[in-house]
């Protein structure tokens, strides 16, 4: 999951790379493990979390991983995270804080 805000500068390169490359926040990844979504928030307030997360939930999805831009200083600071964190762990989903940095 990524900042809605940051989506629409960042392609998303980084984290595709880092998981493909299976390095920084997705190193404990096998080759069988598979990205299977890469979504916004759907803006502050993390709007499309809930909706999105019991989609992923029934198809399978037991982990996800907020990206760098969710967590870093550079960006603009997320006023919603622990929000967001919430309902991701109250569904049942693992959360990795981070992607490419």
């Amino acid at each position: 999951m990524r900042c809605d805000i940051v989506s629409e500068a960042c392609p998303g390169v980084g984290c595709f790379m880092a998981f493909n490359k299976r390095n920084m926040h997705f190193k404990e990844y096998d080759d069988k493990a598979e990205m299977v979504a890469f979504f916004t928030c759907g803006g502050c307030s993390g709007r499309r979390v809930y909706r999105l997360i019991k989609s992923l939930k029934k198809r399978g999805v037991d982990v996800i991983h907020l990206s760098s831009c969710m967590q870093m200083d550079n960006y603009p600071r997320c006023p919603h995270i622990e929000e967001i964190k919430k309902t991701i762990t109250d569904a049942g989903i693992k959360i990795v804080e981070g992607t490419h940095h």
